[in-house]
């Protein structure tokens, strides 16, 4: 099927968001909008598996503890026997600089207790959950153990070599979980481009271990995806980002009340105070104690994000929709401020 001389639709461009106030190492959210409809889904669910099978991570997959050679001895002077404690082994959670193997050594004795914060690393290991409690050991205890990390995607069962019920380097091999991956959840919501209210609006959840930040780990399941899919390509790949942002120049173009999809809305309406909502004592002192002054401040939020304010319960929340439906609003309008400001500033020149 040749392609190359046909004029194709363009395709919305999203645009991409980290919600910063409650972004940190183990906790992500990402928005994207616009999304053409029905890609909101598409993409949620391609994202959600890539994220949660195939990012790369590293774990402990072998031990070597002195004084055993199995997984179901007891070990002098240690209050945990060994199954215990190699299962406190598995939620060692390690940061690999460099994605390599490397080693890890703990020696410890005299009435402790043995922590990941007392093991020592290879330079380019890093621990992260330091205050992960291993064992307790008595006074005339001691626990020596060598610890081997590999890298993996996944999770790896043990890797016992075939025939040899111990080791003779009493090794013991354990499963590995290497995903740093703990949570992924998605939304799909509907939003605005200019008069069309039938876009998708994807919001992304990323719960991780610490080892990986979620803005790493997106970048490298994007980077997954698009390697996988580029192969499926028949011949020379449509030029979509060229043809659709000849199309966002053209909307660039327009009013800004039509870019920011407010056209037949007031601009004005948008920067003054919610009582112009005329809302209920209770909804609108909600709101102001939790910062939410003008009427952009909520329109910009979503149900979600209201729903968490201190006090604001369901009830609220619907009568504060009637209200702004009442003035042709709603949430996660995600409107700039800047766009009105240029809006206003358009119409007094």
């Amino acid at each position: 099927m040749r392609m190359s001389k046909r004029e194709y639709k363009v395709l919305t461009i999203p645009r991409l968001s980290w919600q910063k106030e409650s972004l940190t190492e183990n906790y992500g959210e990402l928005i994207a909008q616009p999304l053409e409809p029905g890609f909101g889904i598409t993409l949620g669910n391609a994202l959600r598996r890539t994220l949660l099978g195939a990012v790369e991570g590293s774990a402990v997959t072998s031990v070597i503890i002195k004084g055993i050679n199995n997984e179901f001895s007891s070990i002098p002077g240690v209050i945990e026997d060994a199954m215990q404690l190699v299962l406190n082994i598995k939620e060692i959670v390690v940061r690999n600089k460099e994605g390599r193997p490397g080693k890890m050594y703990l020696k410890i004795s005299g009435q402790t207790i043995a922590r990941v914060g007392d093991i020592k690393t290879d330079n380019h290991l890093e621990l992260v959950n330091t205050d992960h409690v291993l064992a307790h050991v008595s006074q005339d205890g001691e626990l020596d153990i060598e610890f081997f990390v590999e890298p993996g995607r996944g999770y790896q069962a043990a890797q016992w070599p075939i025939g040899k019920a111990l080791q003779e380097d009493n090794r013991i091999y354990i499963d590995a979980m290497f995903s740093p991956i703990k949570k992924v959840t998605f939304d799909v919501e509907k939003t605005r481009v200019g008069k069309e209210i039938d876009y998708d609006k994807l919001i992304l959840r990323i719960h991780t271990d610490g080892s990986e930040n979620p803005v790493d780990v997106v970048h490298y399941a994007v980077s997954v995806l698009r390697t996988q899919l580029e192969h499926f390509l028949v011949s020379a790949e449509i030029p979509f980002n060229e043809i659709s942002a000849v199309s966002q120049e053209i909307v660039a173009s327009e009013p800004v009340e039509e870019q920011v999809g407010l056209k037949g809305l007031s601009v004005d309406l948008l920067l003054k105070p919610i009582e112009e909502l005329e809302l209920s004592v209770r909804a609108h002192n909600c709101l102001i104690n939790a910062g939410v002054k003008r009427i952009l401040d909520l329109v910009n939020l979503s149900d979600d994000d209201v729903l968490k304010i201190k006090n604001f319960g369901r009830k609220s929340l619907n009568e504060v929709k009637d209200s702004m439906k009442a003035f042709g609003l709603s949430f996660g309008m995600n409107i700039k401020e800047s766009d009105l400001k240029r809006a206003l500033k358009d119409k007094e020149e």
